[in-house]
């Protein structure tokens, strides 16, 4: 898995740039109507999607690339169900982007806890995780705030998620620069 992280780290990298670009555009345009946050979070779910199933797939090791797959799935299907039905009440795409941001955060954090034995650096993808579950349980709590609350939150939830995927991915680049001078994280030190 690790070795399949540091080849495709730019894959990293992307993901959290969408993330950024997502949070910013959210908070430039707080009036945003729920039809273009629709659009928005459809548009960045379903390429965060394909971007997981990508590395999955182009991936040698065939035994730990479930956890990539399924949060892939999950991405691709919340994005086409925003696109299917735009006219989503706020409250229900806040339960989606909720029940999104539980599952892929608590995915996070399992391909975080394998990645501990392999890599060092892997607690930003913890910390990207635990964001990310934090935000949907503040989502699924609070689901009477306000439409620009909403907005600010996401945009805020999607910056912080998206900068430390960056960090993460920059820490897999340098892992992989590494590699053929000292081996890759711990298991050069053991």
């Amino acid at each position: 898995m690790s070795e399949t992280l540091t080849r495709y780290w730019w894959a990293v990298v992307l993901r959290g740039v969408a993330a950024v670009l997502f949070g910013a555009s959210a908070l430039i345009w707080p009036d945003v109507t729920v039809f273009v946050l629709v659009v928005l979070f459809g548009a960045y779910a379903f390429v965060d999607g394909v971007l997981a199933l990508v590395a999955a797939a182009t991936g040698e090791d065939r035994g730990r690339r479930g956890w990539l797959i399924l949060a892939g799935v999950a991405g691709v299907l919340a994005g086409i169900v925003t696109f299917v039905w735009p006219g989503v009440t706020t409250l229900a795409l806040l339960y989606l982007i909720a029940g999104w941001a539980l599952v892929t955060g608590v995915l996070e954090i399992m391909a975080a806890i394998r990645l501990r034995r392999e890599i060092q650096g892997e607690w930003l993808y913890v910390l990207s995780g635990a964001s990310s579950v934090l935000f949907g349980i503040l989502l699924a709590l609070w689901p009477a705030t306000g439409a620009l609350a909403l907005v600010m939150l996401i945009g805020g939830f999607a910056i912080v998620f998206g900068v430390l995927l960056v960090a993460f991915g920059l820490r897999l680049r340098r892992l992989r620069q590494e590699r053929p001078h000292t081996g890759l994280g711990r298991a050069a030190t053991a």
